[in-house]
């Protein structure tokens, strides 16, 4: 929700390629919010918050390389998702689902033993 309400707030200003960026970044940080504090807050990586996010941000390259590049390929070559990017965030987002999932709970938040 929060990659597609940032496009939405500045595709009009950043374009739809500009502001996929903007937008996915800020998922990102709300995404490890979620992830650190609820989904594996019963879970200590050993990591200083700082390294831990950086650890988180890298990690969502890799989801979030597929994301876009189905994203950026559907509004190119797709005249209705190029009229509603949304529809292509959507398809991105589930792409990059399962290798975003996959990394944070096998490398970012993993419990040290």
């Amino acid at each position: 929700m929060v990659d597609a309400g940032v496009l939405v707030l500045v595709d009009g200003v950043l374009g739809p390629y500009v502001g996929r960026l903007v937008s996915f970044a800020l998922a990102v940080l709300t995404t490890f919010v979620c992830n650190k504090f609820f989904t594996f807050a019963n879970r200590e990586s050993g990591l200083t918050l700082p390294r831990e996010f950086g650890r988180y941000f890298s990690a969502m390259i890799a989801g979030g390389s597929a994301n876009y590049a189905s994203y950026a390929a559907l509004v190119y070559f797709v005249d209705i998702v190029a009229a509603w990017p949304v529809i292509g965030v959507a398809i991105g987002s589930i792409v990059g689902l399962a290798i975003n999932f996959a990394l944070a709970k096998n490398w970012i938040f993993r419990s040290e033993r």
